[in-house]
Order: structure tokens, then sequence, then C-alpha cells
């Protein structure tokens, strides 16, 4: 099958998990496939609850699952080499510790070593204040490190995921039928309207008409949807004609079309294709080409390691030997728990205290407290 072909097809699929969740783990297949590995996670984490809401894998042994979650992704997905990468950007593990660090690093030695795993290919679909999402693709020893065609056709699928992963929170992963799809997310906090590729209204949830009704956000223009800032309503205009063409065509339109009401309150609006896929069938039992979900808009708040690193200008080591130290408080026991040489570790210490002024490890714990702190719900 041509590259083109394998697109559409995996890209309706993926837009199909949105609304079934059950499906994720043959998607996931599906794009190990296409991106070139033998494994693939995806993670959506609740940040408030620091508990993972969604978790779905493939080609994975089954005795490591639970492993990834409890020493990975409880933590903080952010965390997985994607503090210094933006939202939506592949980055490789490689790109970001030094071969002879990461091979003595624990989670390599417990966990990727065993299945014969040497690199990984990850994308954060979202980092807000409440919730954290993750795409990993793993790399087999047999098929090399991450290559630049890997890197090509991940971010051929990105745009993709982020927005069935977006939309699935929106509605928090709840299964909607083709036959009772309206009535299913009738009941959800957002705003929903199903629309046509013009943008008239066929169907608003009471959410949606309770925005309607506000005007605020959104108004009904001659029974169209309409936004009131005229970047947003062209944004949704051009998002609708291009979900009226293909999955394919959507790309990175509407992934989240920035609202804003006249109160200066932030909205969020994602936008799902209705035409292919399983999803074809609800869209023509309304006669409708596309959902709108439209929500307010989760504070981008950067984590506290996150802002450490910008702040100091910390290497991901560094950043890695600052939590440990913090965490753990010696030495000895941050070089066993990371990995490292305790000769390595003393280095990147007296680097840290270069660059954040500091001359003793309690000072660093101080310094990590209070960016920590004032975050603490």
């Amino acid at each position: 099958m041509r590259e083109a072909e394998q697109l559409s097809s995996l890209i309706g699929d993926i837009y199909d998990a949105a609304l079934e969740p059950s499906l994720w783990t043959s998607v996931l297949a599906e794009c190990a496939r296409f991106v070139g590995g033998p494994a693939a996670a995806l993670f959506c984490r609740d940040t408030a609850r620091k508990s993972c809401s969604a978790a779905y894998y493939v080609g994975l042994h089954a005795r490591f699952k639970q492993l990834i979650v409890d020493k990975c992704v409880k933590a903080d997905p952010r965390m997985m080499g994607q503090i210094f990468a933006k939202t939506g950007e592949p980055v490789a593990i490689t790109d970001i510790f030094r071969n002879d660090e990461l091979r003595q690093a624990r989670p390599y030695l417990e966990w990727a070593r065993p299945q014969g795993l040497v690199d990984v290919l990850s994308v954060a679909l979202d980092k807000s204040a409440t919730s954290a999402a993750l795409l990993m693709i793993f790399r087999h020893e047999r098929d090399g490190r991450v290559d630049d065609e890997m890197r090509r056709r991940m971010r051929l699928i990105i745009p993709h995921v982020r927005r069935a992963v977006l939309i699935g929170l929106v509605i928090h992963l709840q299964t909607a039928t083709a036959a009772t799809f309206a009535d299913t997310l009738d009941g959800i906090s957002a705003g929903m309207f199903l629309v046509d590729a013009r943008g008239r209204i066929i169907h608003a949830n009471a959410s949606g008409r309770v925005l309607l009704g506000q005007g605020s956000v959104l108004r009904a223009a001659d029974g169209k949807l309409a936004a009131n800032d005229a970047g947003a309503e062209q944004a949704l205009r051009e998002v609708f004609l291009a979900a009226g063409s293909s999955d394919v065509a959507v790309g990175v339109k509407g992934i989240g079309v920035p609202l804003t009401a006249r109160e200066g309150e932030r909205y969020v609006a994602h936008v799902l294709p209705l035409t292919s896929g399983a999803r074809r069938k609800a869209g023509t039992n309304y006669a409708a080409i596309a959902a709108l979900f439209v929500h307010k808009a989760a504070l981008q708040a950067p984590s506290p390691p996150e802002i450490i690193a910008k702040t100091y200008k910390l290497t991901p080591s560094e950043l890695r030997v600052l939590l440990g130290i913090v965490q753990l408080g010696s030495v000895p026991e941050t070089a066993a728990t990371l990995g490292l040489g305790k000769a390595t570790v003393r280095t990147h210490l007296l680097r840290l205290y270069a660059k954040t002024g500091t001359g003793h490890q309690a000072e660093l714990v101080k310094l990590v407290a209070g960016f920590t702190n004032p975050l603490v719900a």
C-alpha cells in the first residue's frame, strides 16, 4: 500500500478512536507500523490527581507495562524527554541524553534493555496545568536508533493524534456510537455543535445552546455558527471546509482554535471531522460534516522542573541530578538511582552550584522548594 493510502486509512482510524476509546490499542499498532517501531504507548494523565486517566500499549512485554506507569508516567509525562520540547514536537530520548548516560540509567537497565529497546520517539500531545498526554513509539535494537525518516512519518500523524486525544479528554473518553452520537454527547460539560460544510448548525447540546444564548463567545448568525473574534471566525470557516473534504485535509487546522469571550475569558475549540470511518455514519445520520467541541481553556502552566530548567539554563542531565539530590538527599543514592557514577553526579553538582548561585545541597533543596510550593494546590 502506498504511503498516502496508509496515512489516509490510519488518520481515519485515529479519529474513530476519539469517540471509541477501545480502538486505541489497534490504532497504536497501526501508528507503530507506519512510523517505524515495534511498540507504542499512549498516556493521558490527570495532573491534579497525579494519576493516569488512560493508558494504552502495544508491542510491550506484559510485565513491563505497569512498570512504565509506576516509574515514569505517574511522575509526570512532561518529564519523559518533554520538558525541553514544544507541544507537538517529536523528541528522541537519544536527543536528550548521551549514549553512555542513557545506558547507565536505571530505566534503561531495568526496563528498556530487557526488551531489546534502544530508543524512543515521543511527543507531548498536551501539557496543560490540568492534564498531560504523551505518545511514544519505541525503537528496537534491530531497527537502530530514531532516524530522520521516523521523525518525518511521526510528524505526519501528530496533528491528528493530538486532535483525537484532546477531544477524548474533553468528552472524558466516553463512547459515542453513530446511532446515539448526539444523545451521548448531549450531557458533556463542553459545548458541542454538529455543523455542515458551510458552518450551519445541525445540532447543539445543552452546553452549546447556553454558549449561543450568552452570545459572548459564539453566536448563531442566520443559522450558522459564528465566532465573535474575526481571526477565530476565519479559522473555523477554513477547518469546516477542510473537514468536508477529508480527514487528511484537516491537518493542523482546528486542533485548538482559540476563542476569546467579550469579558476576556479564554476558550478553545476542537474540530472532529465526520466524513469517513465509523464517524461517517454519525455524520450522515445528522447531515453533518464535523463536530465542534468548545470549552474553557486550561491554564498552560509549565511544571516547576520546567521552570527551573529554563530559568537556570540546565541541561537534561543537570536537571535529573538536581531532582535526584532534592528527592534522595545524597550523592551515592542519586548516583545509584540514576545509574550514574558518583564522580559524574559530583561534576553535575558543581555545575548546578555555578548556574544557580548556590554552594550546598541544602541550598538546592531550598531553591527547588521556592519554585514548587507556590504551585501546590
